[in-house]
């Protein structure tokens, strides 16, 4: 669980407390006219090694029991269990690695009595242990806790992924529906124009199939795919509408939902220019505002209806794809424009 940076910081943190503890031996010990700066430096570096070691094991044995973090109680438990084990091995351990000191140096190491020693030792151990056991739980709980927060953001983001894929796929049989339904009425007035309208529609497809694994593009590719589209329908209607394009050239490498274009004028179309027979102007308008990509697509005949606030399967997925790729940071509205005309106005970030 432990990452190689964590197991570095909390070696080089257990060395910088047992040379802290090794420091206050020495100064006690001057303090008291010891001369003999080796033996406090033995009794706090032989304690931390084998206090260690003890540690160390307790851990490996205990490191199965981790999934009880939840239920904190119980992981203190097992680690509560091993106390009275590493008590009785951390005295014999210690004092026997000081007394083979003491002999290879010539002198004799003195302490309390047996029975005193493991009273004092084993209190002092088990408050050394539990505050670091207390410690190893917080460190042990914040793991989790990333651990599992990766695992959530890992399961949200293939959860959006999976939406917007189908978001994307929902929108490209519809693009082609209606396109073909264009070409379709063609034939019956102009075959000629309906085989050119077929050539575009055949472009598009092409510029359609190269952006759809893609859950976003480039304003430049999308363009490329509107402007085909806004080919196919003008051929359709080729007295009753005329498109104006401004196109920012700082815009273009601003990236947007695939297909989040075609939607829009398609909506004109729809609801404008097959509902009016006289001129209808569109312009579509992309420029850089800072941070922000702001895209607008307008009339100047249609009219807003009341059954906007339940828009159709483009607007609505447009705005749920908004949603899941940019969050609040973008929007989508409609405004009524006077004397007649609707406004689509698209606003979300680009940091290129």
């Amino acid at each position: 669980m432990f990452s190689t940076r964590s197991k570095i910081t909390t070696g080089i943190a257990w060395l910088l407390f047992t040379l802290l503890m090794v420091l206050v031996a020495i100064q006690d010990y001057r303090r008291e006219g010891g001369t003999a700066i080796w033996q406090p430096i033995l009794w706090e570096s032989s304690s931390a090694v084998v206090g260690l070691s003890l540690w160390l094991t307790q851990r490996c044995c205990t490191q199965k029991y981790d999934y009880l973090l939840a239920t904190p109680w119980r992981w203190f438990g097992v680690q509560l269990l091993c106390m009275p084990l590493i008590c009785l091995s951390f005295v014999p351990l210690t004092f026997g690695i000081r007394h083979l000191v003491y002999y290879w140096m010539s002198t004799t190491y003195r302490h309390d009595s047996w029975p005193q020693l493991y009273f004092y030792e084993s209190l002092k151990l088990s408050i050394f242990f539990g505050l670091f056991t207390v410690i190893l739980f917080g460190i042990l709980s914040y793991f989790n806790l990333i651990k599992e927060k990766l695992a959530t953001e890992r399961s949200n983001a293939l959860f959006r992924q999976a939406q917007l894929q189908r978001l994307s796929q929902q929108m490209q049989p519809h693009f082609l529906f209606n396109a073909l339904n264009t070409i379709s009425s063609l034939m019956h007035t102009d075959v000629e124009r309906a085989d050119a309208t077929l050539i575009q529609l055949a472009d598009v497809l092409r510029a359609t199939l190269e952006v759809s694994e893609l859950h976003e593009a480039p304003l430049a590719t999308e363009l490329r795919l509107v402007r085909g589209y806004a080919q196919v329908m003008a051929e359709r209607y080729a007295d009753r509408v005329a498109i104006t394009w401004q196109i920012d050239e700082n815009a273009l490498a601003c990236t947007l939902p695939v297909m989040s274009l075609q939607p829009l004028l398609e909506n004109i179309f729809k609801h404008t220019v097959e509902q009016c027979r006289q001129l209808t102007q569109i312009q579509i308008v992309a420029q850089r505002e800072g941070q922000s990509l702001l895209i607008r697509i307008s009339d100047d005949q249609g009219t807003l209806k009341a059954s906007s606030a339940n828009p159709g399967l483009g607007l609505r997925n447009i705005r749920e794809r908004l949603v899941l790729m940019y969050g609040n940071a973008a929007s989508l509205v409609l405004i009524q424009l006077e004397p007649a005309g609707v406004q689509a106005e698209m606003r979300l970030p680009c940091a290129y």
